[in-house]
């Protein structure tokens, strides 16, 4: 049945599905990276893609900017059979220890954003991602030698109103940067039983209003991209029964 966003049909959304806020990026993920790439969506600028990489079978699908959006993507795909969900978009730094283009791999990400807020009533709660995407993802990434930082970040809906103080601050609890979905991604799979987790690559640093150069950014999102993929084909092939092994 078709959802009312992502308007695609049973069949259409591959288990694992890649998690871009920009349309032009789901794009160009699609058909850089994936063969037997076809368009399953398009309705409000949600492009989604299903190909496949390895032999696997994923998808692109667009979520737009912020929770609001991200989680009725979200909340979709798991009614339309996708079982992982990753993240993989831009975040500016809170710390300086960040480099432009570097990976961040969230663990789990400080909900400062109203749409958690609104599902949860207000009540306290860490949203965290999954442990088999966290752990899959570290792993390509060092197979890959790409260099990454592990830990966590924050969710919020004002783009412009961070300030370096506000990121320094709580840079010392530990947050390495500022990003728009995360939190809300992985809120919805824990309630809708499916799997999610966010990379992201440093674009800026809080409180600079240029991003990186384009060169240095397009680095980084292929890095990105191609660890996202690998992460993929590694839960993929862990998930897939051997011959000899029991049903």
């Amino acid at each position: 049945m078709s959802q009312i966003h992502v308007r695609a049909n049973s069949g259409d959304v591959a288990p694992y599905v890649l998690l871009p806020g920009d349309p032009g990026r789901a794009r160009f993920i699609a058909e850089t990276y994936l063969e037997d790439v076809r368009q399953y969506a398009g309705h409000r600028g949600l492009l989604g893609f299903t190909g496949t990489y390895q032999s696997v079978p994923i998808s692109v699908q667009t979520t737009g900017m912020g929770c609001p959006s991200a989680s009725i993507v979200a909340e979709e795909l798991a009614r339309l059979g996708a079982t992982h969900l990753l993240r993989v978009g831009t975040c500016g730094a809170a710390t300086p220890h960040l480099a432009p283009a570097d990976l961040v791999i969230a663990m789990a990400s400080v909900p400062n954003d109203g749409t958690t807020r609104q599902f949860l009533g207000g009540a306290p709660y860490a949203p965290t991602a999954s442990f088999e995407l966290v752990e899959a993802s570290v792993s390509a990434a060092r197979t890959l030698s790409v260099p990454h930082h592990v830990g966590l970040l924050m969710t919020e809906d004002a783009f412009y109103a961070s300030t370096p103080q506000h990121a320094r601050h709580w840079a010392s609890y530990g947050v390495l940067g500022f990003e728009m979905e995360a939190s809300a991604l992985f809120l919805v799979a824990a309630m809708r039983g499916i799997k999610a987790g966010c990379l992201v690559t440093v674009s800026n640093d809080i409180g600079d209003p240029q991003l990186v150069p384009d060169e240095v950014l397009a680095h980084g999102v292929d890095s990105m991209t191609r660890t996202a993929l690998e992460t993929f084909v590694r839960i993929h092939d862990g998930a897939t029964p051997r011959q000899g092994d029991r049903p």
